[in-house]
């Protein structure tokens, strides 16, 4: 059996040579013990550690480092050998860190987000107060009761952030100090030091009541981002109880308070900017295409060549809806004219479909540029729901007996249910205006595979249009 004891500081430095050490060697972590108390030898003896390295080599990637490092700065006594034991696993099942349901990896990741969310409540929450002084810098002194042992893994926010300045943080277990521009670590105090009053406080305790908003008061969240055990360490907190009760009248003093008419320079405003015209609602399917020409009604339009309307046979019984325009459908302007479209054109050709409707349910091109290409990227739920005002102009005017979805966002446009296909496809659903809705792989998706499950995904579709055929004769 083995001790290693680790030292209030630089623990970090001490665990690692020795559990190299150990590891070198592959001794079991139930064969040690960790303590970061000096303790005598109780009943049991324990054997010293190697004085050398083992005959086994010690490895340690970047993500082992960063998560053995927080992980020892945790309260829990059994950080230290919950660290050993992920070293040794590291040796052999590299694998075992990147698992999110490795019982061991979860364990460590919620111990060093505790310990990160530590270190960053000590960087928001410790509050100076100035010490007399003789020489040019100024001093300053704070008291502070962290969770973990952090103490020194985030002190160096402070140097960085207050380098002009002398300063000391005493906390349960350790005291850092920066004199004239060197950090130096000492023993914690033996009781909490009596700091001065700060007249700063008092300029502070009123700019922290004055930004408090009392029409936007919500305890909970105050409390989970300043949590209340930090409360009596910091001097805007004895205000807020006082702001709390005031809370409900200062709201009412505001209403109050506000103009009844809107100042003159807001007329002033408003007269230079140019007045929105009222688009009417279009009347024929012609209006709504030129109406569409010029829509802005979501992002899309900026990058887009120019909106893509449907086409195809006004008196159809058969609507296809597919999801977008392509690359070539945007510079041509004409749904259907891409590698897709072609595909789609041959299917409809060997169903004998002749008088169809044919349409997209997002009117613009939504792509990634890279070089010289433009690659499709799919319009999120937004856009679609914008775009399905056009959509629905067009199924009043064309008024079809039947509607062809292609594709997932298709199948949303028209329905409103954004499942999956695999259960949906060959089957009818009724469209949100109305109607019949037959569910159907896009053309796009069938380029995208090979082999049999191309040759069974086309069968499909042209499946698919042969039903929708005999459906609208």
């Amino acid at each position: 059996m083995y001790r290693v004891h680790l030292p209030g500081r630089s623990t970090n430095a001490a665990w690692r040579d020795a559990a190299r050490r150990l590891a070198s060697h592959r001794i079991l972590a139930e064969k040690v013990e960790w303590t970061r108390e000096l303790a005598g030898t109780g009943l049991f003896g324990f054997d010293p550690l190697p004085a050398n390295d083992g005959a086994y080599e010690v490895t340690a990637s970047k993500a082992l480092i960063d998560l053995t490092g927080a992980v020892l700065c945790h309260s829990d006594p059994q950080a230290p050998a919950l660290a050993y034991r992920l070293l040794l696993r590291h040796q052999y099942d590299r694998r075992a860190l990147s698992n999110p349901a490795d019982p061991l990896t979860q364990r460590l990741r919620r111990m060093e987000k505790s310990v990160r969310r530590d270190i960053h409540k000590m960087h928001a929450f410790v509050r100076f107060r100035e010490l007399p002084t003789e020489g040019l810098r100024r001093s300053f002194a704070a008291w502070f009761e962290p969770q973990h042992f952090i103490t020194e893994r985030a002190a160096g926010f402070f140097a960085v952030r207050f380098a002009d300045m002398d300063w000391l943080i005493a906390t349960p277990d350790m005291t850092v100090t920066f004199r004239d521009g060197v950090l130096g670590f000492g023993p914690a105090p033996q009781q909490r030091p009596d700091l001065p009053d700060d007249a700063s406080e008092a300029l502070w305790a009123t700019y922290f009541r004055n930004i408090f908003n009392p029409a936007r008061v919500k305890i909970s969240a105050m409390k989970s981002e300043m949590p209340v055990k930090y409360w009596k360490n910091l001097p805007e907190t004895r205000l807020i109880p006082q702001m709390l009760a005031e809370a409900d009248a200062r709201v009412a003093a505001m209403r109050a308070a506000m103009p009844t008419d809107p100042p003159q320079r807001a007329t002033r405003i408003l007269d230079k900017l140019p007045a929105m015209p009222v688009a009417n609602m279009p009347e024929t399917l012609d209006q709504a295409r030129d109406a569409a020409m010029s829509c802005t009604r979501c992002d899309l339009c900026q990058a887009a060549t120019q909106t893509v309307w449907g086409e195809g046979d006004l008196n159809a019984a058969l609507m296809i809806v597919g999801e977008q325009p392509g690359d070539q459908e945007d510079l041509q302007g004409r749904p259907f004219v891409g590698p897709a479209g072609t595909l789609l054109r041959e299917l409809m050709e060997e169903a004998e479909i002749s008088a169809v409707w044919l349409t997209n349910a997002v009117k613009h091109f939504k792509f990634k540029p890279r070089g010289k290409l433009r690659l499709h990227q799919n319009p999120n739920r937004g856009e679609v729901q914008h775009c399905r005002w056009w959509l629905d102009l067009e199924r009043r005017f064309v008024a079809p007996r039947l509607t062809l979805a292609l594709g997932a966002t298709a199948a949303y446009a028209l329905t409103g249910n954004p499942g999956p296909l695999q259960n949906r496809r060959g089957q009818s659903e009724q469209a949100m205006d109305g109607g019949p809705v037959l569910i159907s792989w896009h053309p796009s998706y069938i380029l995208r595979l090979s082999g049999k499950e191309a040759q069974s995904a086309r069968s499909m579709l042209l499946q698919d249009l042969r039903h929708a055929a005999r459906i609208t004769i």
